[in-house]
């Protein structure tokens, strides 16, 4: 189901005022600024989960919920990805999220359902506590981090408990991950770089990981409390 916004979220547009000039980011800082966003697919607006389902499962798993003040929360309990209904090939994504302390999750994109789990398949945008778990002492798996390939700003993340506001651009083979207004990663897909990087990962193993050019939107289920809210996305290239 898509639904359009007919305003602006004040927390985005701060995030495209304050963000530097990149390879993709001025159109679309240009187009968040103007009066129209009927460009923007709500994904998440706190009252329905109806753009969702699971992994490899057309219903919701039940650890991931609508909580009272209309956040996407997951309790951590029990098991389940979820996933977009809809695959999308060259996008910007936006959204806010924060976890319990300790916490742990993630946004994976270009997912396929090929493999056991959606991190075997897509790049993760790291979703975590710097300051409560040990994946926040080294920057290629802290908060922003493409998960064990690229590393973050450490400093770029709020603490457990306070939101976070995230942007990912995916441009063909071009990606950026933004944190709180600040680009903390940026890479070529299928790159030199980027291949002697998986070759080195645990990801080796996996021959289709990060190549697909379409896939889902993915958030994990990593055993932790997080919460989602205001997910959107535009579409590019189209």
């Amino acid at each position: 189901m898509r639904r359009l916004f007919s305003v602006v979220l004040p927390g985005i547009v701060l995030l495209a005022a304050g963000c530097g000039p990149s390879r993709s980011e001025a159109p679309v800082q240009e187009q968040t600024a103007a009066a129209d966003t009927s460009d923007w697919i709500v994904l998440f607006d706190g009252t329905s989960l109806e753009a969702w389902r699971g992994y490899r499962s057309e219903t919701i798993p039940p650890c991931w919920r609508i909580a009272e003040d209309g956040t996407l929360h997951c309790t951590g309990e029990g098991s389940g990805d979820l996933i977009t209904k809809e695959q999308f090939a060259d996008f910007v994504l936006e959204l806010e999220w924060k976890v319990a302390p300790g916490g742990n999750s993630g946004i994976m994109y270009r997912v396929t359902e090929e493999y056991d789990a959606p991190w075997m398949s897509g790049p993760e945008y790291q979703v975590l506590d710097n300051a409560g778990h040990a994946d926040g002492n080294d920057p290629k798996t802290s908060a922003g981090a493409c998960y064990a390939l690229y590393p973050t700003d450490p400093s770029a993340v709020r603490p457990a408990g306070e939101w976070n506001t995230t942007r990912i651009v995916v441009d063909s083979a071009h990606v950026e991950h933004w944190l709180n207004g600040r680009k903390v990663v940026e890479y070529e897909l299928w790159s030199e770089d980027w291949n002697a990087r998986v070759a080195a990962s645990k990801f080796r193993v996996y021959p289709n990981f990060g190549r697909a050019r379409r896939g889902h939107i993915a958030l994990q289920h990593h055993g932790d409390p997080v919460w989602y809210r205001n997910i959107r996305i535009r579409l590019l290239n189209r």
